[in-house]
C-alpha cells in the first residue's frame, strides 16, 4: 500500500521545519542563542504549549521560557552559523527586521511578545508593571511574610547576624567568578568615573565584604532583591574550622526550613567538586575543560544525558569516549552505599581529589546523621552546581511530588550552595584566603509553592495583623470607639475600628469576621453609662461582659500574651 505524503496547514508548516532544525541545533541560530531565537519567538507562530508532536520545539520552548526580557535583548544578533531551510530563513530575517524598525521607532521593544507597549491602539496610556515584574496584594505579602518569618526564626536559632551590601558593585568585583552564568551580569552607565554592574547574587559581594574589612569569622545572613527582581535568601559561614562541621550545619538548616514551610516529601542531593574533578580526570578530561565539562553536567536536571552528552562533545570539544565515560558517573545516585562502591572504583582508586572528595561526604554522612538531618540526604553525581567559585561540597534541596501545578513530579530547586573556599583570597591583597560554606534559598519558589498548598487547603491566610475590633451598636459613639483604640493601642494591642461615625453593628461584625480579627470589643449606650464592655470571640461568637479598666487584660489572656 503506497504511504501518502502527511500535509500540513499554511500555519503549521513553520513550527514543523523548526522542530527539524532544532533536532540538530540548541537554538535556531545554531549553539548559542541569539536573535533569531527572539525572531521565531515574537513572530506568532509558535504556541504558548507546543504540542506533543513536536518534541525539539517543546524544549526550545521551555528552555527560552527561562530567560528575561532583558536578557533576550541582550542577545548578540543573529548571524548564519548553521543551515536552514529557506522557508526558516526568511520567517527569521522578515520579523528581525521588523523587530528593529519597532525597536528604531520605539513603538515597542525588540522582545515585546504579542506587541505589547505603553499605549494601546487608540493612543491611550495602558497602566501594567514593566515586564519581568508584578505587584502583590495584601494576602500574597501575608504569604511572603510567613516565610520570611519561617526563615528568619532558623537563621537566628543558628546563631547568624544581618548584614547588607549595595545591589550594584564595582564591574571588576563581579568579573570571571561566575563562569558561563557570566553573561547574566548587567552593566550600569558611567557612574562618575566607576564601571559599575548590578549583583549577579549576594555571595561574590560577601566575599568581597569579608576581604575589605578583613573578617576572619561570621557567621552572616542576608536578605535582598538581585537582578529580576528576584528576592535572595543567604547564610553563609566564613572562618577556619575543622572539616564537614559547618557544611552540616549548612544542611541542617536547609532541613528546618523545609521541614517548617511543610510544603512536602524534600530531597537534599550532595556531592564534592573534588569528586567531580576526579571523575573528570579519570576519565580522560583535559584539565583545562574541567570547568565547561563541569558546566554541562549541570544542565542534567533540566536536560536529558543525550543532550547534555552532545554538547561536551558538539560545543565543548570533547571526546565521545570520555563523554560515554563520564556519562557511567553522573546518573549514579545513593547513600553511603554508593560511597563505599566508588572509593573501590578502579578508575577513582588513585585520584586524589577523588579519594578526598569521598572522605569529605562519608564524613557528612556521619555529622548529618548526630545532628538528625541525614534522612533526605542523597548523595548524587550528577548534581555540579555551575558557578567557578565553588571549592568543595555542593548541595540542591529539591522538593518532590505534589507541589506542580498539576500536582505530580518534583518542582526543582529550592535551596542550594556549597563550600567557596578560594573566593575571599580574590579580593585580599595578600591573598589571604578565607574558607567559607554557604546556602541560598529560592525565595521566590517557596512563595510561589505556598500560595499553591494553601488555595489546594482552601486555607484562609489573614492579610492584617488585627487582634481586636472595637465596635459599636448604637449612634453618636465614634468618641466612645477613639477612646478605646487609643486605651487597646497604648498597651501594644493591635485593633482598628470603622471610620464612619455611625456604622451598622452587622456591617462592623461582618467585618471582622471576614478578616478573621480574633476579638471584638463591643459598646452601646448602657456599657458606657455602666463602665462596661463586651468582649467577643470571633470565631465562637461568645461574649462577655467585664469592667472596662479589665479590659486590655481579658484580651491579652485570650490572645496568649504575657501581662
Amino acid at each position: 500500500m503506497e504511504e501518502k505524503c502527511p500535509s500540513y496547514t499554511v500555519q503549521e508548516l513553520p513550527l514543523i521545519l523548526l522542530d527539524a532544525h532544532l533536532s540538530q541545533y540548541s537554538y535556531v541560530g545554531g549553539f548559542q542563542p541569539s536573535q533569531a531565537d527572539v525572531a521565531v519567538l515574537t513572530s506568532g507562530c509558535v504556541p504558548p504549549s507546543p504540542p506533543r508532536t513536536l518534541p525539539n520545539v517543546r524544549r526550545w520552548a521551555a528552555h527560552m521560557a527561562t530567560f528575561s526580557s532583558v536578557e533576550c535583548l541582550a542577545f548578540p544578533p543573529y548571524t548564519l552559523g548553521c543551515k536552514m531551510d529557506d522557508q526558516l530563513s526568511d520567517l527569521v530575517h522578515k520579523n528581525i527586521k521588523m523587530s528593529g524598525e519597532a525597536q528604531n521607532s520605539k513603538k515597542c521593544p525588540k522582545n515585546n511578545k504579542g506587541g505589547e507597549s505603553g499605549k494601546g491602539k487608540s493612543g491611550k496610556f495602558t497602566l501594567k508593571t514593566p515586564k519581568g515584574t508584578r505587584d502583590y496584594g495584601p494576602v500574597e505579602m501575608a504569604v511572603r511574610r510567613q516565610v520570611f518569618d519561617t526563615i528568619y526564626d532558623v537563621f537566628h536559632m543558628h546563631g547568624a547576624v544581618e548584614i547588607e551590601t549595595p545591589v550594584f558593585e564595582l564591574k571588576e568585583v563581579l568579573t570571571g567568578k561566575y563562569g558561563e552564568d557570566s553573561k547574566l551580569i548587567y552593566d550600569l552607565e558611567d557612574q562618575g568615573g566607576e564601571i559599575l554592574s548590578l549583583r549577579y547574587d549576594l555571595t561574590v559581594p560577601f566575599a568581597r565584604y569579608v576581604a575589605m574589612n578583613k573578617i576572619t569569622n561570621i557567621k552572616r545572613y542576608h536578605v535582598a532583591r538581585r537582578y529580576r527582581e528576584f528576592y535572595q535568601c543567604d547564610f553563609d559561614i566564613a572562618g577556619q574550622y575543622d572539616a564537614m562541621i559547618p557544611d552540616a550545619e549548612c544542611i541542617q538548616l536547609v532541613h528546618q526550613v523545609l521541614s517548617r514551610l511543610n510544603l512536602g516529601d524534600f530531597t537534599v542531593k550532595v556531592n564534592h567538586r573534588k569528586i567531580l574533578n576526579g571523575v573528570f580526570g579519570a576519565c580522560g578530561v583535559p584539565s583545562e575543560k574541567f570547568r565547561p565539562i563541569c558546566s554541562a553536567v549541570d544542565k542534567l536536571d533540566k536536560t536529558p544525558w543525550e543532550d547534555v552528552r552532545k554538547e561536551m562533545v558538539d560545543e565543548k570539544g570533547l571526546d565521545s569516549d570520555v563523554a560515554d565515560l563520564i556519562g557511567e558517573y553522573v546518573k549514579l545516585s545513593g547513600r553511603e552505599d554508593l560511597l563505599e562502591k566508588l572509593k573501590q572504583d578502579e578508575r577513582l582508586k588513585n585520584s586524589t581529589d577523588a579519594q578526598a572528595g569521598l572522605a569529605d561526604i562519608t564524613l557528612l554522612y556521619q555529622y548529618c546523621k548526630s545532628l538528625g538531618c541525614d534522612v533526605h540526604l542523597v548523595f548524587d553525581m550528577g548534581l555540579a552546581r555551575g558557578l567557578d567559585y565553588y571549592t568543595g561540597v555542593i548541595y540542591e534541596a529539591v522538593l518532590m511530588a505534589g507541589q506542580t501545578s498539576k500536582g505530580e513530579g518534583p518542582v526543582g530547586s529550592v535551596a542550594g550552595g556549597g563550600r567557596y573556599d578560594g573566593l575571599v583570597g580574590m579580593f585580599d591583597p595578600k591573598k589571604k584566603t578565607v574558607p567559607c560554606i554557604g546556602l541560598s534559598f529560592g525565595i521566590e519558589r517557596l512563595f510561589a509553592i505556598q500560595e499553591q498548598k494553601q488555595r489546594a487547603e482552601n486555607e484562609k491566610l489573614r492579610s492584617t495583623q488585627t487582634e481586636v475590633f472595637v465596635a459599636a451598636a448604637c449612634k453618636g459613639m465614634v468618641h466612645d470607639r477613639l477612646k478605646l483604640i487609643g486605651l487597646l493601642h497604648e498597651a501594644g494591642i493591635k485593633a482598628e475600628s470603622s471610620y464612619k461615625n455611625n456604622p451598622k453593628i452587622l456591617n462592623q461584625l461582618q467585618y471582622a469576621e471576614d478578616n478573621a480579627i480574633p476579638l471584638v470589643v463591643l459598646i452601646g449606650e448602657s456599657e458606657v453609662q455602666e463602665g462596661v464592655v463586651k468582649l467577643r470571640e470571633t470565631a465562637t461568637r461568645a461574649e462577655v461582659t467585664i469592667k472596662r479598666e479589665e479590659l486590655v487584660l481579658a484580651v491579652r489572656q485570650r490572645l496568649g500574651k504575657n501581662s
